[in-house]
């Protein structure tokens, strides 16, 4: 059957097309993005400004044009944490499934956790053993670990790329002074998670997801052999150490000119370095793989199997 995952996030509106079936891989077929990063139209109440919902709206009503015209069977329609966070979320969601025709699936953290955990034990299989998953998005941080398909254990903290742009990091380029004000408030925020994560059995495998995640391992990282001629991605701490100084004091603009780092991402691709490598150091990780399925994945993964979400 042919799905569609519409994934309305704090930076993107993002449809991922698909062919799927139960026990398959999914086969992507067509991904089509909005770059909207709604946390800069978050307004000091904490609502999202009437030009940002109305970007929603449209890019919404296109990414439902593109699932009509791949003749998507079922679509899963999902927003989360800058809509979900919002104060004027509950008015935003009825505009968006007015838009889109249908109801909205409005994922909690711990949620994307699980989907996106689900996604990367498929993808690296139960010789992985022990998982510890990081994931950036716009609007939070998640961390998940386990043994199994879901994790033992999944928080969600407010530390999301584009948020703590906002937040920590308004100038361009930030500078070090507003960078070591971020690493400050992460590594108190992250305390808690982690000694609670310090509680459930060390990890055999280390993984990164997301979009900011991977950008990062293109600028920092370095590629291993992988499988069918597959590079493996693997992003250290300490590269990160290095680099962070250096995209403080470099402009936005310039930003994009250096490897993996794309127009929609510079802006934020700071914020979301300093967070991870806060939460590395916290969890005590030296060095992570980067998956390259996430959240949209572990929906089609969860759809297929239980024919319902």
């Amino acid at each position: 059957m042919r799905l569609g995952v519409l994934d309305i996030g704090s930076n993107t509106v993002h449809l991922l097309v698909a062919n799927a079936q139960p026990g398959g891989r999914p086969l992507a077929k067509t991904s089509e993005k909005s770059m909207l990063r709604v946390m800069r139209y978050l307004e000091p109440d904490g609502s999202i400004s009437r030009e940002g919902v109305d970007g929603i709206l449209t890019a919404v009503r296109s990414a439902r044009e593109v699932a009509e015209q791949e003749n998507v069977t079922e679509l899963l329609a999902t927003a989360t944490s800058a809509i979900r966070d919002a104060t004027n979320g509950p008015e935003v969601i009825a505009e968006i499934e007015q838009a889109v025709g249908q109801s909205l699936q409005v994922l909690g953290g711990s949620e994307e956790a699980r989907f996106t955990f689900l996604a990367v034990r498929r993808w690296f299989g139960w010789s992985a053993g022990q998982i510890l998953l990081f994931d950036i998005g716009g609007g939070s941080l998640e961390i998940a670990g386990g043994a199994d398909e879901l994790p033992d254990l999944a928080e969600s903290v407010p530390l999301g790329a584009g948020r703590m742009t906002v937040e920590f990091l308004p100038q361009d380029p930030p500078g070090d002074a507003a960078v070591e004000r971020l690493a400050f408030h992460a590594e108190e925020t992250l305390a808690a998670v982690a000694t609670r994560f310090g509680r459930i059995p060390r990890p055999d495998h280390i993984v990164g997801s997301s979009k900011t995640i991977r950008s990062l391992s293109r600028l920092v990282g370095y590629k291993r052999p992988g499988w069918s001629g597959t590079p493996r991605w693997m992003l250290p701490r300490a590269a990160l150490d290095a680099w962070i100084p250096v995209l403080a004091r470099v402009p936005a603009e310039s930003r994009q000119e250096l490897p993996g780092i794309t127009p929609e991402r510079t802006f934020q691709i700071t914020a979301g370095a300093v967070v991870l490598r806060a939460a590395m150091e916290a969890l005590d990780v030296d060095e992570l793989e980067v998956c390259p399925w996430a959240l949209r994945e572990g929906i089609l993964l969860r759809y297929t199997e239980d024919m319902g979400w």
